[in-house]
């Protein structure tokens, strides 16, 4: 079955590998949220995370200062998106024009229009898949 975004393993396992720098947008202080647990995860595996949570700008989460929008964490190298498919268009807009290299958008968000747009800028775009569980089926170790 191929992956709603069209990317091989091989293309995944390179955005992994290349990446340093992560945005979580729609990060949550909520233990049970999968935003929550994806980011641990992520800082555990060596990335550094800088959550966005306009609700939580200013907080601590997982030890890493919370900013209220996607502009205030750049430079970075990944937009990694936890919001709703119609909250994706401004995200990936910004994401552009901070120059990141890979759009990412968690398992069930799709949206092809701004997957278009980010393509077009010259970004990678990923969709529909988490990186808490590509990691493993990539066969990856720690960083």
């Amino acid at each position: 079955m191929e992956a709603v975004d069209g990317l091989e393993d091989g293309a995944v396992l390179e955005i992994l590998r290349q990446t340093r720098r992560i945005a979580l947008v729609g990060a949550s202080a909520r233990p049970e949220r999968p935003s929550n647990r994806v980011m641990r995860f992520l800082l555990e595996h060596g990335y550094d995370v800088v959550p966005v949570n306009p609700g939580l700008a200013g907080q601590a989460l997982h030890g890493q200062r919370v900013v209220a929008s996607l502009d205030e964490a750049g430079p970075l190298d990944l937009v990694d998106i936890f919001r709703r498919p119609a909250d994706v268009p401004p995200v990936v807009a910004v994401a552009i024009s901070l120059r990141a290299r890979t759009v990412w958008m968690q398992l069930g968000i799709v949206e092809p229009a701004s997957a278009a747009l980010a393509r077009q800028a010259g970004l990678a775009v990923v969709m529909d898949r988490c990186p808490a569980i590509e990691w493993p089926r990539l066969g990856l170790g720690r960083p």
